[in-house]
């Protein structure tokens, strides 16, 4: 069979492009796989995790937070504060918070160290951590002092809630609680303690001389 005129120069043009179109397709084909495929190389920065380093301090620092309506949220003071920008959080040493709620109870957490978040909605008391709050109901009366102690305390500050998966104290007044774990919720008045749960409950007249 005899091939159709201009078949033998066409073929030799392709020849002689072919080595070009396969270096084309083969450098397409390589930059497709460096985009697309993880490269663990020293030289690559891309995927490399940043190094927990604080990228500023505050030292010896009080810092108070608003609301939208102006009213004071929370104050936080401390010996010492870093934030790290890869978590986006902030370590405290020797903290000393106080959150003022909607219903006026006063909220004040101590601690060895704090870690709080972004926007201080979420602190963990780390050491010799307590919480105490002091209380009025609506008409204007002082409600039982309630003082939360132990290792490890996490704070939910506009949710009013405290928790942790650590043995705990809980006084309330000069009733005395211990447990395992506790989730604490203020805005409905709710604890729930787990494990090896005990208390001692003290006759009214004691309590009364507590006051």
């Amino acid at each position: 069979m005899t091939p159709p005129r201009g078949f033998g120069r066409a073929w030799d043009r392709l020849t002689v492009y072919l080595p070009v179109l396969l270096m084309g397709v083969l450098a397409l084909g390589t930059y497709w796989l460096a985009r697309t495929t993880p490269t663990f190389s020293g030289g690559s920065t891309a995927l490399r995790p940043e190094k927990h380093e604080a990228d500023y301090f505050l030292r010896g620092f009080s810092v108070k937070s608003f609301d939208i309506t102006g009213r004071l949220k929370t104050e936080v003071q401390g010996i010492e504060a870093r934030h790290y920008p890869d978590t986006d959080t902030t370590e405290i040493e020797q903290p000393h918070i106080v959150s003022y709620s909607l219903k006026g109870a006063v909220i004040v957490a101590t601690a060895r160290r704090a870690i709080s978040n972004a926007d201080g909605s979420q602190v963990q008391l780390i050491g010799n951590a307590v919480v105490t709050r002091d209380a009025k109901d609506a008409k204007g009366r002082p409600e039982p002092r309630l003082e939360l102690r132990g290792e490890f305390l996490d704070a939910f500050m506009d949710q009013e809630r405290v928790k942790s998966h650590l043995p705990v104290i809980i006084k309330r007044d000069a009733d005395v609680f211990t447990a395992d774990r506790m989730d604490y919720n203020n805005l409905d008045g709710f604890m729930d303690l787990v494990g090896n749960v005990h208390g001692t409950l003290q006759p009214p007249q004691s309590r009364a001389a507590a006051h």
